[in-house]
């Protein structure tokens, strides 16, 4: 759970994942290097609109199938995730990143779930249709994502597979977790083709 913590304060200041992004846009300007903005005014609308898009069908779509109580919920929820995921893909076969030319908090808030995919969510939530790495747009983006500067260092499959198989007992319980599937998000990419901001 991504939490913002004050060091001190020795309290918890926020721990809304989309709220800390925020935050970070903005909050800390004067007190760090110039970043790029990720929420720029111009494209608000349509990074609200893609984030409630992602979230609804993607972010949290994988946890629907997940915990599923039913057949029916979990049938539902799994189309609705591979309707997302189609319909993300079909916007990267035209666009760089997911609001045209320039990385946005949309991605980023995209790309978690992408990157835990093939690793996690494919078998432990059951969302086993297709796997991140069968859709070309969507896995050569997951990489790109992960090739920017600093990005690697925040991504452990290792934990991310130990944190979900073994400590989730009513999914897993033997809690064994696998040993595969050996992802390398260091391949290069082909989002070059599509022409990124200068």
């Amino acid at each position: 759970m991504p939490t913002l913590w004050d060091r001190k304060t020795r309290t918890i200041v926020n721990n809304e994942s989309s709220e800390i992004i925020r935050m970070f846009n903005t909050a800390f300007a004067g007190l760090v290097a110039p970043t790029p903005d990720l929420y720029p005014a111009d494209l608000r609308a349509e990074i609200d609109a893609i984030n409630t898009y992602v979230y609804k069908r993607i972010n949290n779509g994988v946890y629907r199938c997940g915990f599923a109580k039913t057949q029916g919920a979990y049938a539902e929820a799994f189309a609705r995730l591979f309707e997302g995921l189609d319909t993300i893909e079909a916007r990267l076969a035209r666009s760089r990143y997911l609001c045209g030319d320039r990385i946005t908090e949309a991605d980023w808030r995209l790309f978690p779930t992408l990157v835990r995919f093939d690793a996690v969510y494919h078998g432990h939530f059951k969302c086993n249709l297709r796997r991140i790495a069968d859709y070309p747009n969507l896995s050569n983006y997951t990489r790109e994502l992960y090739q920017v500067p600093g990005i690697a260092a925040t991504v452990d499959i290792a934990k991310f597979k130990e944190g979900y198989y073994r400590f989730q007992p009513a999914l897993n319980p033997s809690g064994i977790v696998p040993i595969g599937p050996i992802v390398d998000f260091a391949v290069p990419h082909d989002r070059a083709r599509l022409r990124a901001a200068a």
